[in-house]
């Protein structure tokens, strides 16, 4: 059966005009079911595809650690493969995204250039939409933003990389002095002083 699957995901930068004006809404088919048929992952997969084709991992039954290791690795290969991986994995309703496992761990360790950058833009990010869910008024929102930042800062230590803390460094330095390789980052997005210092403090616990 096709389920018409909704995923709001705040930290799509390309999909989202403002992004502190609300969430990107992206209609994703997947088959529900252990026998699912889907493309392998290619150097020219769309990042809604990557989406898609992550989903169907989800829902799969029948992969071996092993086997997911060496799916997720070759997803993240590209950079779409990469963000459509963290949409799903982060804001979907995955149990490992809470307590990954081995083979995700070390599946995210052996394309340290690939993640390095979205697990901190992501951490960034998903900390300040909370807080802008949080002035709105909006808790469910807001909730879904902290609950991506508590899984990204906790891929962030297990994957314990020094490429990760090294930009994680960059963009704490970046909030906190408004200067330096992700000035213009904070600067796009239009982060206030608040969502500044909160990053600063979120990557000073990562890093």
């Amino acid at each position: 059966m096709l389920v018409r699957r909704l995923l709001k995901h705040p930290l799509n930068p390309e999909r989202i005009s403002n992004i502190q004006s609300g969430n990107a809404i992206l209609n994703i088919w997947i088959t529900d079911g252990n026998n699912i048929k889907s493309n392998k992952p290619t150097t020219n997969m769309t990042f809604e595809a990557a989406i898609a084709y992550t989903e169907t991992l989800r829902v799969r039954k029948d992969l071996e650690a092993s086997q997911l290791k060496s799916e997720i690795e070759a997803l993240i290969k590209t950079s779409n493969g990469a963000r459509g991986f963290f949409v799903s994995f982060l804001t979907g309703e995955w149990e490992l995204a809470d307590i990954p496992s081995e083979a995700i761990i070390q599946a995210l360790q052996a394309e340290p250039n690939a993640i390095a950058e979205l697990l901190v833009k992501n951490l960034a990010m998903s900390t300040a939409m909370a807080i802008t869910h949080q002035r709105n008024g909006n808790l469910e929102q807001a909730h879904g933003s902290e609950r991506v930042a508590k899984r990204t800062a906790l891929l962030i230590e297990k994957v314990d990389l020094p490429e990760v803390r090294a930009i994680a460094v960059q963009m704490q330095n970046s909030a906190i002095f408004n200067t330096g390789d992700y000035k213009a980052f904070l600067e796009k997005w239009g982060y206030d002083a608040e969502q500044k210092q909160a990053i600063a403090n979120v990557l000073t616990i990562t890093s």
